[in-house]
């Protein structure tokens, strides 16, 4: 989004983040920087939604969390090749939807 209209932006509607089942934030701060986006994740953790924040401040969104993975600062892109290649090797990824709806594949 951000090359075509200068700035980035999600492409579903808040009400689908009502739907989701688990939440990683990773480096946001969204309690106190976007607190409409925190009243959405609210109402799906109110309906069972874990939240998991990776993040090397413990913020208010960090508080909020069932998981708070506190990383070393510049670690970030490790941490997330880690947790890249943990699911490649153990095969948790969805074979069928890589296939069929991406070129990740």
């Amino acid at each position: 989004m951000s090359p075509s209209f200068g700035r980035g932006a999600m492409t579903n509607s808040w009400e689908d983040m009502s739907n989701t089942g688990c939440f990683v934030i990773a480096g946001s701060n969204c309690a106190e920087n976007h607190p409409v986006a925190m009243r959405w994740i609210n109402r799906a953790r109110a309906k069972g939604a874990k939240v998991i924040v990776v993040d090397p401040r413990f913020t208010r969104t960090a508080s909020a969390a069932d998981i708070f993975a506190q990383i070393r600062p510049g670690t970030d892109i490790a941490y997330l090749g880690a947790i890249i290649n943990y699911i490649c090797e153990n095969k948790l990824y969805d074979d069928y939807y890589l296939k069929a709806f991406t070129n990740a594949y």
